[in-house]
């Protein structure tokens, strides 16, 4: 299913799954193989860009609503 032999390129899921592991740091080498042989740069670039977006708005949200709720 998720072979780095298929020639198709990665789904938005797959795309998405892929920029968040290397957020982390646990990206697998197969999904790494399949993104640098089928993907294409810009798409992970603003995938990677949206995510960081969104996560440090979710922190941000999360502390005022913890100090909000802390007084």
């Amino acid at each position: 299913m998720d072979d780095p032999v298929d020639n198709k390129p990665p789904t938005f899921w797959q795309m998405l799954h892929s920029v968040m592991a290397a957020a982390f740091g646990v990206q697998s080498g197969k999904n790494r193989a399949r993104d640098f042989t089928h993907g294409k740069p810009s798409h992970f670039i603003v995938l990677g860009i949206l995510f960081t977006v969104v996560f440090a708005l979710s922190l941000f949200g999360i502390v005022k609503l913890v100090l909000m709720l802390a007084l």
